[in-house]
């Protein structure tokens, strides 16, 4: 079983995933990846600008995306590769399934290897 995956959480980490990673918009929410040389988890980042609404806003829907991308990510892991999940204003109104579709949709757009069928 492949270990659980990390956390981005310094400024210099999300700025270089998004310089270097590809890009994949979706519906619900934008994902950011870039591969790494490692075999490590992958780690992900989450941020939710305030376009989006003010903190209580933000915070509910970065915590969607946090559970979405957990219960993806448990049951089929990835590894070697950081991952940005960027929330947008439609993220918070999204179903859930298919919030969690757009996540498996943007994953294989950006050619992360991940064969999860959702």
């Amino acid at each position: 079983m492949a270990p659980a995956p990390q956390r981005l959480k310094r400024r210099a980490e999300f700025l270089l995933v998004a310089g270097k990673g590809r890009k994949a918009p979706m519906p619900g929410l934008v994902l950011q990846a870039l591969a790494r040389d490692d075999g490590g988890p992958a780690r992900l980042g989450f941020t939710v600008t305030k376009k989006v609404g003010n903190a209580v806003v933000r915070n509910r829907t970065r915590r969607r995306l946090q559970e979405a991308a957990r219960l993806l990510l448990a049951e089929r892991p990835v590894s070697g590769v950081d991952l940005v999940l960027i929330g947008r204003a439609g993220t918070r109104a999204r179903d859930f399934a298919a919030l969690k579709a757009d996540i498996v949709r943007a994953l294989a757009k950006a050619g992360v290897p991940w064969d999860g069928a959702s």
